[in-house]
């Protein structure tokens, strides 16, 4: 692993959004990285961060942090890998700017996830993918990470499509109210109440699955044969996504197997002891009423996914429930553990 000897430059794309601000809390202490500019909006830029930003993370604005200016999102910022925490409508094509003038992006957007040379990565599932940016024309790279959805699903079936080989998985999402964003969700319409609809989370939690779960062979990604059906729903819930998961395999499969492989389960991240890989990605409980929300979407520094409830499925093979933290696992952190990958395996150099 690359040797890190002094702290490396950082801007935040989108900083004074949900998702920014949440790069901020996690990047403000970082032991790799130092925060050394903050982009937004024009409406926001040329003021301090502290008057340009509705901060409503846990704790105040860091002094330091809510004193610096912001900058309109141009590439001459003064660092070489930026944060995308960018909203989809205007992130595609800033972040290609940022790439073309040799930026190398860590986004957290949709745009280009699903580009034939770009990687949708979790570190722990698919770290090899990180090579697909070799491909790239471009002076700078882009690497993405998944739908916050498709995270926690993730990870809980890689330890058993390796092991097993998984032929079909149903899963029913129950999301957090952050994964909207902010403002977010009107409390007229999630108080005492759900919402059966998320506009395109079903069709990214199929076709995403598919490309990170496949096999990356002569520069390419071979997508996998997994057929997956997705049903989202909105719940009152602030943060933590949970997820009913039923799965059929290709072969039988006993119930204390499955149980290895998760327990058992780690990953690049594990061995290079990246700053923000937990070290135990999954958990498994035996407590019927766990994982919860409230009180395990932290575990692990909100990076470990939760597992409980495994049992036999009439219809499919197995079904248990997946928790974790979306804005965490499922976004800024999962970036943030992306640029720890890449900077370990050398693509970042001074």
């Amino acid at each position: 692993m690359k040797e890190i000897t002094k702290k490396i430059p950082v801007g935040i794309l989108g900083a004074t959004g949900s998702v920014g601000q949440k790069f901020i809390e996690l990047l403000k202490d970082h032991p790799w990285f130092k925060i050394t500019a903050l982009a937004a909006s024009e409406r926001s830029a040329g003021k301090l961060y502290k008057h340009a930003a509705n901060w409503f993370q846990a704790g105040e604005i860091p002094k330091n942090i809510g004193n610096m200016v912001v900058s309109p999102c141009d590439a001459d910022l003064p660092c070489k890998i930026v944060f995308s925490g960018l909203d989809a409508k205007v992130a595609g094509p800033i972040e290609e700017v940022f790439a073309e003038a040799g930026y190398i992006v860590i986004s957290n957007a949709k745009n280009h996830r699903m580009f034939e040379d770009v990687p949708l990565l979790i570190p722990d599932v698919n770290p090899d993918h990180l090579a697909l940016i070799e491909q790239q024309k471009t002076p700078g790279k882009i690497v993405t990470n998944p739908n916050c959805s498709t995270t926690g699903l993730i990870m809980a079936l890689k330890p058993l499509d390796d092991a097993f080989g998984i032929d079909k998985v149903s899963v029913v999402t129950m999301q957090a109210l952050s994964g909207a964003g902010y403002p977010g969700v009107s409390s007229l319409d999630i108080i005492d109440n759900m919402i059966p609809y998320i506009a395109g989370e079903e069709e990214k939690m199929q076709i995403e699955a598919l490309k990170i779960l496949g096999k990356l062979r002569n520069g390419k990604v071979e997508f996998s044969d997994l057929t997956i059906s997705a049903s989202c729903n909105r719940v009152p819930v602030v943060n933590g996504h949970m997820e009913s998961v039923s799965v059929s395999f290709k072969k039988k499969v006993k119930r204390e197997e499955i149980l290895k492989a998760w327990k058992e389960y780690s990953s690049e991240p594990q061995e290079l002891e990246l700053p923000s890989a937990p070290k135990t990605p999954i958990v498994y409980f035996d407590d019927p009423r766990f994982p919860q929300p409230r009180l395990h979407r932290d575990l692990g520094k909100g990076m470990t996914v939760s597992i409980g409830r495994l049992r036999e499925c009439t219809i499919f093979d197995y079904k248990f429930n997946v928790l974790s933290h979306n804005t965490v696992r499922g976004a800024a952190g999962s970036a943030v553990l992306n640029a720890e990958l890449l900077v370990a395996k050398g693509y970042y150099e001074d």
